[in-house]
């Protein structure tokens, strides 16, 4: 039997959703987030940010390690006057001594939103199903959409002249990663051409294929799966990432020896992409590896800019999916409270 709820963080709290993958939003509302993230980008840079998150907490869960994710997510609470914290395995009971279940619910009576940056999405949809507040997906096994709002965000600032994202060619070198994935999807549901460039051994499985040409299907977008190298040619972006990952090191290696040099992007490769083309990485790279050191530091090279907007995406969704529940009390309420706990204390 469940019991009425004492919280003070109003459980089952209307317009709840959460961030798991891109597909669970229309591409009108990842417009919107995107509108949102230009907007806070702006306060950020006139020191003039609204207060909106003033009062809250942010749980961070980390199964796996990060700079950009903990840092962004960590500074954009901040910055819009809230706070965060950081959970690691060591530090919480996390689907050891305590169920998924419980965690969610547990951390929903005590923080305003969760971000789980995690080794299995099952987790993460396992704390969402249970969470009565937002949980963000901060990376999984198969898919990163916050860091795939970062990069559609650098892409509207760095457009080509007279182009707008329908009108992109994306191209990702390398392998079938969460960021390769989320990539796919979201492109393709923006009706961009995107086009995944791999050794046949390490191609993307039928599933995200299946999505994305779903996507196509509604936006006009063109998916093209190809080892062919060559096919990097009339790119406006490209995109690199890791060869191996976290529980690939056995296949370190073999990996290593399929995509290089072949699948390098170099400066020659940027040549052939295009003359206005850009790079773009979502960091950490091993240079000389998925990428040289001399395209990371080129004119062409977006990837530090789409770092710094991690925080700008991390803003947008800290906001976006709070900010119906967001509500300062008046003067009247403040001086009430304090005025009754302040009578108090002067008892004791």
């Amino acid at each position: 039997m469940k019991l009425p709820s004492s919280s003070a963080t109003n459980l089952n709290k209307p317009n709840l959703r959460h961030f798991l993958k891109t597909q669970d939003y229309t591409k009108q509302e990842l417009t919107d987030i995107l509108a949102l993230m230009g907007m806070l980008k702006d306060a950020r840079r006139d020191n003039a940010l609204p207060q909106l998150f003033a009062g809250k907490t942010l749980a961070m869960i980390f199964e796996q390690p990060s700079t950009r994710t903990r840092v962004s997510f960590e500074a954009a609470a901040t910055l819009l006057g809230g706070h965060a914290q950081f959970l690691s395995p060591k530090d919480i009971h996390l689907g050891a001594k305590e169920s998924l279940e419980d965690t969610g619910r547990v951390l929903s009576r005590m923080a305003d939103i969760i971000m789980a940056r995690v080794d299995h999405h099952d987790t993460v949809a396992g704390l969402a199903e249970h969470a009565t507040v937002p949980v963000i997906n901060g990376l999984c096994d198969w898919l990163h959409p916050t860091q795939i709002m970062a990069d559609l965000f650098t892409m509207l600032e760095h457009l080509p002249s007279n182009k707008q994202l329908s009108d992109l060619t994306v191209t990702f070198v390398g392998d079938a990663t969460n960021v390769c994935s989320s990539l796919m999807f979201a492109c393709t549901k923006f009706g961009m051409t995107y086009k995944h460039i791999c050794p046949e051994r390490f191609k993307a499985p039928a599933k995200w294929v299946d999505i994305a040409e779903t996507n196509c299907a509604v936006s006009g977008g063109k998916l093209v799966l190809t080892d062919d190298i060559n096919q990097v040619a009339g790119s406006d972006i490209v995109v690199a990432d890791s060869f191996y990952w976290f529980g690939q090191e056995e296949e370190k290696e073999i990996r290593l020896s399929t995509f290089i040099p072949e699948y390098v992007v170099t400066q020659e490769l940027m040549e052939k992409a295009g003359p206005e083309s850009i790079f773009m990485h979502c960091l950490p790279a091993n240079d000389q590896r998925e990428c040289t050191r001399e395209v990371m530091e080129s004119d062409r090279s977006v990837i530090f800019d789409e770092a710094e907007n991690r925080l700008t995406a991390q803003m947008a969704l800290l906001v976006y999916l709070t900010h119906k529940n967001f509500s300062q009390p008046d003067e009247a309420t403040r001086a009430r409270h304090q005025e009754k706990i302040g009578d108090f204390l002067a008892t004791l």
